[in-house]
């Protein structure tokens, strides 16, 4: 049965649990299994894409050395994931390089009295780590737990100069997840009348052919985590996942578009609108170059392309979208491929504004 699930009203992400036995994969990456089993890297092993630096001196700049998140540089400061997440399950490895002073991994803001912080101790090797929050519990290494509610980034951070923190295999799954979809039939579904599509369940998977068309959830969701498996049967055929869509219209809302083409060099012109976080007013429109087409598979369509290719026609791959306020981010295999804050007016048409009312999917 193909999985479409979705943690409704607090935000999930997602992380790779350790290597079974016999299957390997290179730090930084996810085997066949984890991907299937619904993990996501929140570190790429190549850039900095999904995290930020907090409470830092202006101009300190988070880098990546030989596959790792390095904190050499970032003295008494956090960085942090862009995106927030609750009913989670976080793993990564950490190495400190120098220094007795101690390091850890934050939940919740610094100075906030729900923050939580685990020192981390061990120096000159690679130590994995755990990390829960299921149930109202955060669960912290292997003994501490506390009461906990909402969502959180995860930060990581330095207390004193001369320590050189690194990180790396940053995995994050959802827990507590249910199923949109129950791999026999249509229910809790309905479909667009009048349109030359047609949906039916064939071997445990929504089907569509014929043409456009759209397939919508009886209920509405808000903040949520949305996972699922796809496959394009067709060279560079265009779908989509709609979210926050409006009552009874064809395909108004956000979009995570499915648009399997490519190019080798960034080719593709796109221009980007940038809008004032406080005042919601456009302040410019850039012209950035990407290697997506028609923004590409994970984009968030007609607001930003796909940085990269990970998925290809004919093959199965998975799609994560987490949307929580006006931040929408999306994975594609596991690895991040957008990161977006709608500071657009609000509204109640995604396609002219922020949308942050429950909607269909």
């Amino acid at each position: 049965m193909r999985r479409i699930l979705t943690s409704v009203g607090f935000i999930l992400a997602l992380t790779l649990p350790c290597q079974a036995q016999g299957d390997k994969a290179k730090p930084n990456t996810l085997t066949p299994r984890e991907i299937a089993d619904g993990w996501i890297l929140l570190f790429d092993g190549e850039t900095t894409f999904g995290w930020k630096v907090n409470y830092c001196p202006a101009g300190t700049r988070l880098k990546v050395t030989e596959g790792a998140l390095d904190l050499t540089d970032l003295n008494i400061c956090f960085i942090a994931t862009t995106m927030e997440f609750a009913e989670f399950e976080l793993r990564f490895e950490y190495k400190k390089v120098r220094g007795a002073a101690n390091v850890g991994v934050q939940v919740g803001e610094r100075g906030n009295t729900k923050s939580s912080l685990l020192l981390l101790q061990k120096e000159a090797e690679w130590t994995s780590v755990i990390v829960r929050l299921v149930g109202g519990q955060l669960q912290l290494g292997e003994s501490e737990k506390e009461n906990w509610k909402g969502a959180t980034a995860v930060r990581f951070g330095q207390s004193d100069a001369g320590v050189n923190l690194q990180l790396r295999n940053i995995k994050l799954r959802p827990l507590n997840t249910k199923a949109l979809f129950n791999g026999k039939d249509l229910a809790g579904w309905k479909e667009f009348p009048g349109k030359k599509s047609k949906f039916a369940v064939i071997d445990g998977a929504i089907n569509v052919q014929n043409g456009p068309g759209d397939l919508q959830t009886v209920g509405k969701y808000q903040d949520f985590v949305l996972q699922l498996e796809a496959i394009s049967n067709g060279k560079h055929l265009n779908s989509g996942i709609f979210f926050r869509c409006r009552d009874n219209e064809y395909q108004n809302g956000y979009e995570a578009q499915i648009f399997n083409k490519f190019s080798k060099d960034a080719t593709q012109k796109y221009k980007i609108e940038e809008y004032d976080p406080m005042s919601n007013k456009l302040l410019a429109t850039k012209e950035t170059l990407f290697t997506a087409f028609d923004y590409g598979t994970g984009a968030i369509y007609r607001r930003v392309p796909a940085r990269k290719e990970m998925s290809k026609d004919g093959e199965w791959f998975s799609m994560t979208i987490v949307a929580h306020g006006n931040h929408l981010a999306t994975w594609v295999n596991g690895v991040q491929v957008t990161d977006w804050t709608d500071n657009r007016p609000t509204s109640d048409n995604a396609r002219n504004g922020c949308k942050l009312e429950a909607g269909h999917i």
